[in-house]
């Protein structure tokens, strides 16, 4: 894709309107939990500020579906921004459009920054095409140009706020976004082989074409977690009371047929699992072979077999993907298996491999256990976006930023 360059833009004076990802979440007692996503955003920020533009900042939080909630307000992710610009005069405003914010938006000074409430408090942000287009002139009329720094919000379908307003506004990728999408896209272009995908999360569904995509494009598919438990049951072994998919057994089914018959990648299933029959830390585990679940045992992680196994087809990757922890890493008892598979890959990437990770639960084991991610080449700001990305989709809204 052709994209408008930001560093060779005039914005001195211009108002800019920033689609960030602040998508940040807070704990029981109201408190921010990490502002990882935030902080992501900075150097975009703090290079359009330098260029001397004045800002207009807009994200999502949460999903109100369209109604306001004082819960996902804007306004915590606000103030916080003061305390990571310091010095700079940041405003934050009740509203997404209208006469205020407009009066607001005018009333900007070179450097400073309007941040509006939360998008998704308006219906139109997600709604139908002539309501996203009537919110997207709203939005465009408060700026001069756009520029859109949040991969993990460009999606397969269309909003208002990634979309809509790139066609009506001179549009530009932010630094983030571009490296990002400029990193996925080398992976399906032209990647280092062999080629790995690691896999693992709760739905199949939305895994399903990422695996399916590189069944043709990669070289090995190694399963984990919930998903795995799916293609054990697929291949007609016992589970126990593990969490699984059993309308989807059919379809992982489908997949493995189709990886033996036409496809150029193998998906490995774990061989052997460690089983417990309560998941909690104290609880007594057992390393099995798959024959060997029966009963109210619950699959909770891959087993040493599977993990050693793993490990081999690892280090001999040239580039390695890796979206979902493998067990129930909530548990430090049934994190080993995604300790050791994180280990093996900053292992490989030291050797040489390109590695690129994502999903919020990949991120949360890193954090949770004190795991550094410097050691990996790329750590995706989007799971679902990144996945999919590399299914091979159309990202409508990278496709609106594409130089007019």
């Amino acid at each position: 894709m052709r994209y408008l360059l930001l560093k060779e833009a005039k914005l001195k004076g211009k108002r800019v309107l920033v689609r960030v990802d602040h998508n940040i979440e807070t704990d029981a007692g109201g408190k921010l939990k990490s502002d990882k996503k935030m902080r992501a955003s900075l150097p975009t920020l703090q290079l359009l500020l330098k260029m001397g533009a004045r800002l207009i900042l807009m994200t999502h939080v949460g999903r109100p579906k369209g109604k306001p909630d004082p819960k996902l307000s804007t306004r915590m992710a606000a103030e916080h921004l003061k305390t990571l610009l310091p010095g700079v005069r940041i405003t934050h405003t009740t509203d997404v459009v209208g006469s205020q914010v407009a009066k607001l938006a005018s009333a900007l000074k070179d450097g400073e920054i309007l941040y509006l409430e939360n998008v998704r408090f308006s219906p139109e942000e997600e709604g139908s095409p002539s309501e996203q287009t009537a919110f997207g002139q709203a939005l465009a009329a408060l700026a001069d140009a756009y520029v859109n720094d949040a991969f993990a919000s460009c999606h397969t379908y269309e909003e208002a706020s990634t979309c809509a307003v790139a066609r009506l506004l001179p549009a530009y990728p932010g630094p983030g976004l571009l490296q990002e999408s400029q990193m996925l896209a080398s992976v399906l272009d032209d990647p280092r082989r062999p080629v790995t995908l690691i896999i693992s999360g709760a739905k199949m569904e939305t895994k399903i074409p990422v695996i399916r995509s590189f069944l043709h494009k990669g070289d090995d598919i190694l399963l984990g977690g919930c998903i795995a438990n799916t293609f054990i049951a697929a291949r007609g072994f016992e589970v126990g009371t593990s969490k699984y998919e059993e309308d989807q057994v059919e379809r992982a089914q489908e997949l493995m047929l189709e990886g033996e018959k036409v496809a150029l990648a193998d998906i490995h299933v774990p061989r052997d699992v460690v089983v417990a029959t309560e998941a909690t830390e104290a609880a007594t585990k057992l390393d099995l072979p798959l024959e060997n679940v029966a009963g109210d045992m619950m699959v909770l992680d891959v087993g040493k077999v599977t993990i050693e196994r793993y490990k081999k087809i690892i280090e001999k990757s040239g580039t390695i993907i890796w979206n979902g922890p493998l067990g129930m890493y909530e548990l430090n008892r049934f994190s080993h298996g995604t300790k050791r598979i994180a280990e093996a890959i900053v292992e490989a990437t030291n050797k040489g491999a390109i590695s690129i990770i994502g999903g919020g639960d990949t991120i949360d084991f890193h954090m949770k256990y004190k795991y550094p991610m410097d050691g990996y080449t790329f750590v995706s700001t989007g799971g679902g976006a990144m996945l999919e990305m590399l299914s091979g989709e159309e990202m409508p809204a990278l496709k609106a930023l594409e130089k007019k």
